[in-house]
């Protein structure tokens, strides 16, 4: 019996969670946004060469979210062989719960001066949905970002995978899924907001959002989130429970025979890849200041296949570097080339598909290695 084509993927060893230089990597990473970026934006003087500029850290605080994303598709895609296409509307749940509770946080300040968000007064609520009954409380919206992302994940893939549907076909529900959700996101009877969602923030826990050392803590949160996640993610591949997640990715047939139930196995690592995203939805809304119904469309979720793809499936460290790649070409090409950006970035994916199936950390140590086969 020939083998699956994602058996070539890269099939993690057994043993300590990281070396040393793993080790060492993360504790300059934890450094790095800890210590050095909130020493060069908020104490560095803006005239000084080393100054890091706000627009700067909202850029990377925001492409880090989207590493969030990629990882997550990681989890799944790489390591598990179930493409999903939908992981937009994971994503933008997490930011419409913090979303809500940061439209409660506006109080009277409006342009309408009203306990009400403007958008309820514009539209002549008298009261708030049910559903914003607990917007108010900030631990309440916190437990609604793990929440509902997990519990529509859960829903949908259980009914998805006890019916065997996958490859192209699980692909195609998870982006009608996420194309549903955004047209009922639309609708301004739903209570989001309609086609312009949520924006003009003024608070979080009554502390000024705008405020330079907010922004600088929203952005450690981001950063020493992502690295939690990933250690995460490395302790899940590395576990037994990851070992079975990669034989349901090569030969999910031969996993059955065994004696496993890749349902259970399927069902709770899309979950868990639908909850980091929720969890990046809501650190990005105070970050970029804004969540409306484009963040669940069809190519939102596209996009963060094209991240772990361009970056390297099954690595783990491959589709963070994939975000921060494809996003920061992203924001050099809107600028100078807007015009030509989704061709970049149609022709990127066409090329990593082509000729870099192992995409950018593949290629780095292939050239790694040969460097090393030289020296030898």
């Amino acid at each position: 019996m020939s083998s699956s084509p994602l058996s070539s993927l890269p099939t993690p060893r057994r043993g300590l969670l990281l070396g040393t230089a793993g080790w060492t990597a993360v504790a300059a990473a934890t450094a790095l946004v800890a210590v050095l970026v909130p020493v060069l934006n908020l104490l560095v003087p803006e005239g000084s060469p080393l100054h890091l500029s706000d627009y700067a850290v909202a850029l990377v605080g925001k492409i880090m979210c989207y590493a969030i994303c990629a990882l997550a598709m990681d989890l799944i895609w790489g390591y598990t062989g179930i493409l999903s296409l939908g992981h937009g509307v994971f994503f933008a749940l997490g930011g419409y719960a913090m979303g809500m509770y940061l439209m409660r946080q506006i109080g009277r300040d409006g342009n309408y001066q009203s306990d009400l968000p403007d958008f309820m007064v514009f539209l002549d609520w008298k009261t708030l949905p049910w559903h914003w009954a607990v917007s108010d409380s900030f631990v309440a919206q916190l437990l609604l970002v793990l929440l509902v992302p997990g519990l529509l994940a859960f829903v949908f893939g259980f009914f998805a995978f006890r019916s065997r549907i996958k490859g192209v076909y699980f692909s195609i529900i998870t982006q009608a899924m996420t194309f549903a959700a955004m047209l009922l996101f639309f609708r301004n009877e739903t209570g989001f907001g309609g086609n312009n969602g949520f924006t003009d923030f003024k608070r979080i826990l009554g502390i000024p959002i705008a405020q330079p050392s907010t922004r600088m803590v929203l952005f450690v949160l981001t950063g020493l989130t992502l690295i939690g996640f990933y250690l995460m993610a490395r302790w899940i591949v590395n576990s037994k429970f990851g070992r079975v997640l990669q034989a349901i990715r090569d030969a999910e047939s031969r996993v059955m025979f065994t004696g496993y139930n890749p349902l259970a196995y399927k069902l709770a690592i899309w979950t868990l890849s639908a909850v980091m995203c929720g969890v990046a939805g809501a650190l990005y809304v105070p970050q970029v200041g804004i969540i409306n119904p484009s963040e669940m469309s069809p190519a939102a979720s596209i996009e963060i296949a094209i991240w772990a793809a361009v970056g390297g499936r099954a690595s783990l460290i491959g589709p963070i570097v994939g975000a921060f790649f494809v996003n920061g070409a992203k924001s050099w090409f809107t600028q100078v080339f807007p015009e030509f950006w989704l061709y970049f970035l149609g022709a990127l994916f066409i090329a990593v598909t082509l000729f870099l199936p192992n995409g950018i950390v593949g290629l780095a140590a292939k050239l790694t290695g040969r460097k090393k086969e030289e020296r030898a």
